[in-house]
């Protein structure tokens, strides 16, 4: 059973092996005008393997190796001291473009372009209220993919009773959270959620002491946004065969029989896009550009047709289409979610 009109998101390279940290891919492709452009990446304390976001902003790089001829490079951050370090580390490399992954990243990005205005830099998932000229945000409109995986954990628990486990209570992580509980609402407003941070992206076992407290409360859907959190959440979800959401990618492969579906952010999508805009020429320093439903950068994977029923995934079908329309407005944050059910 094909989900026709969510879009699929399979990943168009799968990493088969890890990678070390500093490690750098080429390519024989031809490059643009035969200039060879050095691509860098520093990705958060969540490391590159995640299986989440950090891990997605990788394979979009990786894909621009392939595409584009470019040569990348990650750094991993270990600690959120590393993020300066990291960064000026790769300015006395001459890395042609710095990408940093996260909003913890925010800060250093923002320093570092004052103090090498000719590097150019990109900062995945935050932005400024007055963005350096040398600097390109990327966004996304997570809070619609979390919208829908809402919809379907109000559709699919049996106690009324659905949970989030979010890594840590900053912007970013919230609007995740906030769009899930507006669509958990709008399809059953008798189920409850139940909700807390781990203030952690690393922690493993945390998520999976969070996820078990949970489902002690009758909790029979739990959704994650937390990195390494999630996926211990996910491993407790799976010891107790209930069902798990995932996030940022499509994670039904840490749990076949009990992820039911993801709120997929294409951070992807939006890294390989901004480095052919910068290869092309095209690079907007100074600007941000979003991503959501209209890009093909965040919905639910064709996977979710394996475990949740077709009257379920024909009413999500149905609210997709209210989104692109926009008949339905999702909120970011709690006080937009506030009013939306009053």
């Amino acid at each position: 059973m094909k989900f026709k009109k969510i879009v699929a998101f399979a990943m168009a390279i799968m990493i088969s092996t890890p990678f070390i940290t500093g490690c750098t891919s080429k390519s024989s492709n031809t490059k643009k005008e035969d200039k060879t452009y050095n691509i860098a990446m520093i990705t958060d304390v969540a490391g590159v393997n995640d299986q989440s976001f950090n891990q997605s902003a990788w394979e979009g790089l990786e894909k621009a190796k392939k595409d584009l001829g470019v040569e990348v490079k990650y750094l991993e951050s270990k600690q959120d001291a590393d993020y300066v370090t990291n960064v000026e580390a790769l300015v006395d490399e001459e890395a042609n473009l710095i990408i940093g992954v996260g909003s913890k990243l925010a800060p250093t990005i923002e320093k570092a372009a004052k103090d090498y205005p000719d590097q150019k830099f990109v900062l995945v998932d935050e932005t400024y209220e007055n963005i350096p000229k040398n600097v390109e945000t990327i966004l996304f409109n997570a809070e619609q993919s979390a919208y829908l995986v809402g919809l379907i954990a109000g559709k699919m628990t049996k106690t009324d009773k659905v949970g989030f486990i979010g890594g840590m209570d900053i912007g970013v992580i919230n609007t995740f959270k906030y769009g899930y509980m507006a669509g958990v609402n709008a399809a059953n407003s008798s189920c409850k959620v139940e909700s807390q941070y781990a203030n952690s992206f690393t922690d493993q076992a945390k998520g999976k002491a969070i996820a078990n407290q949970m489902m002690t409360n009758d909790v029979d859907v739990i959704f994650t946004a937390g990195g390494d959190v999630g996926t211990g959440a996910i491993e407790a979800i799976k010891e107790s065969k209930k069902y798990a959401i995932g996030v940022d990618r499509d994670q039904s492969d840490l749990a076949p029989d009990n992820v039911l579906t993801s709120a997929i952010k294409r951070v992807d999508v939006g890294v390989y896009e901004t480095v052919k805009a910068y290869v092309d020429g095209t690079f907007n320093g100074g600007a941000s550009k979003t991503y959501g439903l209209k890009e093909n950068a965040v919905g639910i994977p064709e996977s979710t047709s394996k475990l949740v029923p077709k009257d379920v995934l024909d009413y999500t079908n149905e609210q997709v289409k209210k989104l692109e329309n926009g008949e339905i407005k999702v909120p970011k944050n709690e006080e937009e979610y506030n009013a939306s059910i009053k």
